[in-house]
């Protein structure tokens, strides 16, 4: 079935992650540098927005699986459509693994979990290291790619004015779209 937008929910997950996860980036960042006493609130939000964002990208992904969806314009070069394919990749991967590696982070350091989540990891403290180095670099990985993928975004509004951008726009679509 061919479409010229993404479904109505597969845009409202997009933007809600998208929201939840430009805050997470900041709240992350915030977190490692303030130990003021909202240095505990902060940390109980990330946990659990981690958890609403480990639930809605798997939901996303069913959504992206089980919806038709726009596909790129034809005339976009070949390198174009294999970047836009692999960062999609790498985002739909970083989404999932963020939250992941919270989780096994909290387990191998014995720290409280969300919902009494269980452990996915041991607890080890080398490990718990290891983690938090890794959920810290992906987070930058995250938020560069989320910078390119913003940049490529503008780019199909303002530069080619292909529809690509209109197409997951949130709202209802002017007709004809």
């Amino acid at each position: 079935m061919k479409t010229d937008a993404f479904h109505p929910f597969a845009r409202l997950l997009h933007w809600l992650m998208a929201v939840l996860i430009l805050a997470m980036l900041f709240i992350g960042v915030s977190m490692v540098a303030d130990l003021s006493p909202r240095h505990p609130v902060l940390i109980g939000l990330h946990k659990a927005t981690g958890l609403a964002l480990l639930v809605l990208v798997l939901l996303r992904i069913g959504v992206r699986l089980a919806l038709p969806h726009p596909v790129l314009p034809r005339d976009l070069p070949a390198l174009q459509r294999w970047a836009a394919g692999a960062s999609h990749l790498l985002l739909y991967g970083l989404m999932l693994a963020m939250p992941l590696l919270g989780w096994a982070m909290l387990s191998a350091g014995g720290y409280p979990r969300p919902l009494g989540l269980p452990a996915i990891a041991p607890h080890d403290l080398q490990l718990y290291a290891v983690l938090r180095q890794a959920h810290g670099w992906a987070g930058y990985l995250l938020f560069a790619t989320v910078l390119v993928h913003v940049g490529a975004a503008l780019m199909h509004a303002w530069v080619r004015r292909d529809g690509v951008l209109r197409s997951m726009w949130p709202g209802p679509l002017r007709r004809g779209e």
